[in-house]
This record gives structure tokens, sequence and C-alpha cells, in this order.
């Protein structure tokens, strides 16, 4: 087993410091406001395929039960 290593963890006072609270409680308004809107049309697409091919199938192999008895 290797040696486990501890890491340095910074005060954080110089980076808060050089940037003013205005800009930085801007920063965390505007943030969240960008909407998640994704673009589901190619899902969809191959969901419908997907459908298709499985009702297709379903459908070959009740016709080939009534064929085969």
């Amino acid at each position: 087993m290797s040696k486990k290593q501890k890491r340095q963890v910074s005060s954080g006072t110089s980076a808060a410091a050089s940037v003013p609270v205005e800009q930085t409680a801007t920063q965390r308004r505007f943030s969240g406001t960008t909407e998640f809107n994704p673009d589901y049309t190619a899902v969809k697409k191959g969901i419908k395929r997907i459908g298709l091919l499985a009702a297709m199938f379903i459908g070959v192999l009740v016709i080939l039960t009534f064929i085969l008895k």
C-alpha cells in the first residue's frame, strides 16, 4: 500500500480579499438563474424506433405461434 499524502489547504483569504463583496454577490445571484433546457428530440426518436421494433417483433412471434401450432 502506498503512503497517504496530506493535501495543503489554502486559507482562502488572499483570493477572497482581492474580489469585492458586491461582485461575488452578483455572481452568486446570476449564476443560478440559467435555465436547464435540454433537447431530447433525438432521444424521443430513438425510443419511438425501439418501441416500433419491439411491437413488430412481438407481432412476428404471435404470428409464428399460430403458424407453428
